[in-house]
Parts: structure tokens; sequence; C-alpha cells
């Protein structure tokens, strides 16, 4: 037990000798930091922070004070200077002299700009007031599982005294806003001896009148509720006990991977989601419990949970000791209609006369007994910040059910924040999505120079990207090249030789477990060779044949199984070679095998079209510069076979063509690009060559 409180509890992190130089602000954004360090402080995005420091006004020179707090949509963990709002204190003060009363308190944000200081473009959130009219200098708001879990439940107001006595006070159920921001002031400035306050099924507010010790304050306060909880539940099974086995690891990953593509498809018909599954512990724990059917239904309770999650999950009918996985696929569509209409009679049942539209009335958390929880959104990294917010629900429902009895909110109550209209304000607000958002696409030979180019520029347009490649170690660097620069969500990689069946389905299954499914194929993996025809051996001839004819038909064929399964069409692109079209000297295995490719592609494009699915070729000619087939005897031979050295192979290259230009593989990617993207939605069974011109190559 004592080892059980231990491991839960919050380490002070802060270093004196690092605080001793930073101004206030700065001292301000490093205990934010270090609390949005720790998931158990709060979640991504969730809580904010702020202090009221003495600045010189700009206009008069004049020392003012300003309060610095969290900007609209940051993330304390992550935020740097600017991701602070500024505001002069003394116009938050005359705001009250505005303020017309509850009815009318949402029009008190639209006179925050009004209290800028310094011109700061960064958004006040909606938060401010409750951080402005605390009577002390700082203030921490976070969303502590340990705390929510209080906060969350029948008796919330009870527990909070019997955890804190007098120290902490407690205020009920009221949506963020300008009057719950006076009604925090009123406890603070009535309960002097109070150091923060718990708000009904929302979270924690702490204060303090310096940085260090509002930090201290709010670890002291979370550990104090996890070791109270802790004591309280250790001799309890967790959600009433076990009602549902926990499949093996492998087992629940060929599950998902089964059933992503297929949800995926289901609810992707506007626009493309991507997923997310996790089956870490708390979730196995909550999904396989006698509790999951009780709890899941009621939603969740803190606002920032049923934003990211929407207001309840659906759970998928699997009996995990006996997984009759077709019958569950077969019944999937039924199930996600079934969640759209009730979706949407919610919505019809509480929606105002100013209520926006309905929006996407799918599910965004999907959970599977035995197996975990998928959830999908319209990009990898909200799925996954989705996931995270759900087990902070569960870790909430887990605490609140074994102490009290947990409460969602009132259904009125979670709409009315879901469909705010600030809500709805801040929505219109984002930057229009990219044109490959939503999308996934798989890169065979990922590890090359056209490979890592198409990856980019595929990433740079929003899409997820799997790399795939046969050199382990030239993978290994190329993930972690596009990773550092786009992010770690949105890039995975798998080990793959095309001519292996084995490893192509792993891969495909690797990519439905992280993505979710696929609607981009970039068939890329190639060799090349170089060899009078006398000389060409069987071994050769077949190599070439085995990677760059049945390599492509491999990964294609899985391909195709995916996107039907999806039901939502698809691209494949073939990375060809003008040597597909014109006979060149001493090459017949490789432009034999080339031939084949492209006629392959010719015979998809037939076989897609009804589902969608759009099959093009991207033919590249000499693209020498990155490229890993033109290094050791394959540069070699090309150089002996025109006379030429090693150096001076792509100056002559560059010359034959009829642009007299070097082709590069980000030109290649700009051709696969072109027909992975919507801007070649009306075709298919094309050649593009990207080849700086060449008479033997024209299609016609």
């Amino acid at each position: 037990m004592t080892e059980t409180i231990a491991a839960n509890r919050l380490d002070n992190l802060w270093d004196d000798a690092r605080a001793a130089g930073m101004s206030e602000s700065e001292k301000l954004l490093y205990r934010s930091n270090l609390l949005g360090s720790d998931k158990r402080v709060t979640n991504y995005g969730g809580g904010n922070t702020s202090a009221k420091v003495m600045e010189t006004d700009p206009l008069t020179g004049e020392q003012v004070e300003v309060l610095w707090v969290k900007g609209s949509g940051g993330d304390i963990g992550s935020m740097k200077m600017d991701g602070f709002a500024t505001l002069y204190m003394d116009k938050l003060r005359a705001l009250k002299g505005k303020y017309r009363g509850l009815a009318h308190e949402d029009e008190m944000v639209g006179y925050l700009p009004h209290a800028t200081f310094a011109l700061n473009p960064r958004t006040a959130s909606i938060d401010t007031p409750l951080h402005a009219y605390v009577p002390h200098k700082h203030v921490d708001h976070v969303h502590s599982d340990a705390i929510i879990a209080i906060a969350a439940s029948i008796n919330s107001r009870e527990l909070t005294a019997e955890i804190f006595g007098d120290q902490i006070g407690w205020l009920p159920w009221k949506k963020p806003g300008y009057e719950l921001g006076l009604w925090l002031e009123k406890l603070a400035t009535d309960n002097p001896q109070m150091r923060g306050a718990v708000l009904e099924s929302h979270g924690l507010f702490t204060w303090a009148d310096d940085a260090k010790d509002c930090y201290l304050t709010t670890l002291e306060i979370i550990n104090q509720a996890a070791g109270w909880l802790d004591r309280k539940t250790a001799a309890q099974p967790a959600f009433g006990g076990a009602r549902a086995p926990t499949l093996e690891p492998a087992q629940r990953r060929d599950i998902a991977a089964r059933l992503m593509p297929a949800i995926r498809g289901l609810i992707s018909n506007d626009r493309h989601k991507v997923g997310h599954f996790d089956d870490q512990p708390a979730v196995l724990e909550f999904v396989g419990s006698n509790a999951l059917g009780t709890l899941a239904p009621m939603g969740t309770s803190c606002p920032d949970h049923f934003l990211r999650t929407k207001i309840r999950p659906l759970v998928i009918d699997l009996d995990p000791a006996n997984p009759d996985l077709d019958a569950v696929l077969s019944g999937l569509p039924q199930a996600i209609a079934g969640y759209r209409d009730e979706y949407s009679t919610y919505y019809d049942r509480c929606k105002k006369p100013d209520s926006p539209a309905l929006r996407d009335p799918n599910a965004v958390v999907y959970l599977i007994p035995g197996v975990g929880m998928i959830t999908f959104a319209l990009d990898k990294t909200t799925a996954r910040i989705s996931a995270e917010f759900y087990v902070n629900a569960i870790n909430v429902m887990r605490g609140a059910s074994a102490v009290s009895t947990y409460q969602g909110l009132p259904e009125q109550e979670a709409f009315d924040i879901e469909y705010w209209l600030l809500e709805e304000a801040k929505l219109q607000r984002m930057p229009k999505p990219k044109s490959l958002a939503g999308r996934v696409a798989l890169v065979t030979g990922g590890a090359g120079g056209i490979g890592a180019a198409t990856a980019e520029r595929f990433l740079r347009e929003g899409a997820c990207v799997m790399l795939a490649d046969i050199d382990a170690g030239a993978l290994k660097t190329a993930h972690q090249g596009l990773a550092a620069n786009f992010g770690r969500d949105v890039v995975r990689s798998v080990q793959m030789n095309v001519t292996d069946e084995s490893q192509v389905a792993r891969a495909y299954a690797e990519m439905a477990v992280e993505f979710g499914g696929i609607d981009i194929l970039v068939s890329n993996a190639g060799i090349a060779s170089s060899a009078p025809v006398e000389e060409t051996s069987l071994a050769l001839w077949n190599k070439n044949m085995d990677i760059l004819s049945t390599g492509y038909f491999l990964v294609s064929r899985e391909a195709f199984r995916t996107f039907r399964s999806q039901g939502i069409g698809g691209s494949v692109i073939f990375v060809a070679s003008k040597n597909g079209l014109a006979a060149s000297p001493n090459a017949s295995a490789y432009c034999t095998a080339k031939a084949a490719e492209i006629h392959l592609a010719r015979c998809l494009a037939l076989e897609g079209a009804e589902g969608g699915i759009r099959v093009n070729v991207v033919n590249p000619d000499a693209v020498l510069r990155g490229s890993r087939i033109w290094e050791g005897e394959w540069l070699d031979q090309r150089a002996s076979t025109y006379g030429t050295d090693k150096e001076g192979l792509e100056e002559m290259y560059r010359k034959r063509s009829m642009l007299k230009r070097a082709v590069l593989p980000e030109d290649i990617a700009e051709g696969a690009y072109f027909f992975a993207s919507d801007l070649s939605a009306k075709s298919t069974g094309n050649i593009l060559n990207v080849d700086a011109g060449n008479v033997q190559a024209f299609t016609r």
C-alpha cells in the first residue's frame, strides 16, 4: 500500500538555481511547463496558469499590473512565452461594470480584447476571469484525475471537506465563464485561509502570492487527494471486478488491425479519419470490467474530457471468451449507424434556437472488451490525445465509483459545452485542413531518395506516412529525420521485403493498428541491374522480376484488400521508369520488369475504378541524387555502357534530355503527390513521365 502511494506521488521538480534569474513572467512559464509535463497533473491542452505582474506601460512608461494567463487553445506543458495572453488588470476590473448578468455572460468575452496589454495578439481564454479576480498573484487551474474523481462524485462537496478541511473550498458545477469567475473571487475573498478550490465536475484551482509556492500548493493538494484515494480503494476490485478475459497482446493487435479499417471506412464519408489504438492496463481493466455497461453510457464529467471524446463512447459487442470477429465486423454498420442516430437525437433534444449545426455524429471512442480502445479523429495527434483524455476519464470513473457514486454531467449541460457558441467560434478559427489531411500513405522503398522525398511531400500536406524498406539502418535514419521535422505522431516505419507475402501482410496490419487503414500506396521499392543479355543470369532476371513486378503485385494486392474493407476509395502510384516505355542497352531484365509494372498498373486501374481506387504511374529517368540503386555496380555498369565516368554520368543524362535538366527525387515526389491528391481525382490509368523529356518514352 505504501509503495502504491509513493509511486503515485508527484515529485517537486522546481529548481531554485534555475529559477533564480527569472522574471515573474518567466517563472510563470517555468511553472506551467513543469505542471504540464506530467499527465497526472493535467491532460494535453487542459488547465491554465496565470500571474499578475508589474510591467512598464508602453504608452505612459508607468508601472501597471498585467495579468499573464495561458491563451486560448494552448498547452501548458509545451507552450512558450508567446502562448500567454496579457491584459491590463485595471481594465479587467472595470469589466465588472459591463456585466449584465448570467444570461449575457458570453458577451463578456468580446470585451477581453479591449483589455489587451502591449498589442499582444494571443487570444484570451474563457477562463480569464477565474484568474483575474482571484485576489492572489499566482493561480493554477489543472485537471488532475485524482481531483476530478472527487469532483465527479455525487457527494463531492462532502468529500472535499473530508480530505482538505477548510484549506480547499468547493463550488458547484457551473459552465466556465464570467459568472464562475465572480463565484471564485467571492469564495477566495470570503475565506482568506483557503489555498484553492475544487470545482464540481471540473477540476482544481490553487493560488498563492509566489510562483514557487503556487506550484508546490498544486502538487501538495493533488498528492493529498491521490493518497486519500489510494487508501480508500486499496482493498476494492476496480470497477466491480473483471467480467471478461483480456486477450494476449498479439491477438489484441490482430483484432484491432481487422476492426480499424472497417470502422474507418464507415465514419470517413465526409472527411477521412485517422485512428489510434490503446491497450494499456487502465484501458483493459475498464473494458473488461463489470462496470463497463453502466459507466460508459454515463459519459465523461470534465468539460475538457468530452470536448475531445464526445459525450459517450461506442462499446463494440465482442466476447473475448469467444471472439467471433466476422460477426462483429458484419454488425459494425448497424452499430455505428445506431450511434449516429442516438447522437442526432441527443442534438435534437438539447439544441437551442442559436445552436450551431449538428457536427459529425460518429463516435470518437470505441471500446472493445478484452482488446482495448480505438479512437478516431481528423488527424493522428488529435486521435492520440482523445485516447489520453478518455484514459483520464477512466481514471476518474475508477476513483469516483470506488469512494462514492460517479456522475457525468447532466445531458443539457454537456450539450451546452459541446455546442457552446464560443467553442464554435474557436472551431471556425481553425486553419483550413491541408490537402492530404486525414490520409494515410504507405511508401515502399521509403528510405531511398525518391521514397523519402515523397514521404516528406505527403507529410507537408498533412498525411500520415508509413515508411517501408528492406534496409533497416537506412529506414531508421529516414524515420528519425522525418519524425524530427514533422512529429512522431505522423511517421511510422516497418522493415519489409516486398517479395515476401507474410512481411507485406504484416506491414499492412501494422499500418492499420497505427493509423487505422490506408488511402495512398506509393510502390517505389526497386533495384537496378545492367548486363548484356548473354551475360544476364537467370538469378539476375528473376531478381528483377521478383522485386519490380511480383513485389509491386503483392503490395498492391494487399492495398486493394484494405481499400475494399474501407470502401472509401484509394490511390495507388507506381514509381516505374522511363525504361518501361523506352528500351535501353544492356538492361533487358530491368526494362522488361518495369514494362510489366506499368501494365500491371493498367490492369489494376480497370479493376479498381468501380471502387473509387485510382492507379497511376510516375516514370522517372536518371534520378541519381539520393538514390540507393545508383550505388555500387549499377552506377559502374551504366557509366561503362555510356562511356563515361561516375562523375560525368549525371551530366550526361542531363544533356541527353530534351529540356537539358537534371531530374531530382523531389520532382518525382511532386508527381506522386499529384496522383495522391484530389488534384487528380478524375485520373486513373495514366502515365506521367518526369524525365526532362525523352522522345522514346512518349506514350503516344
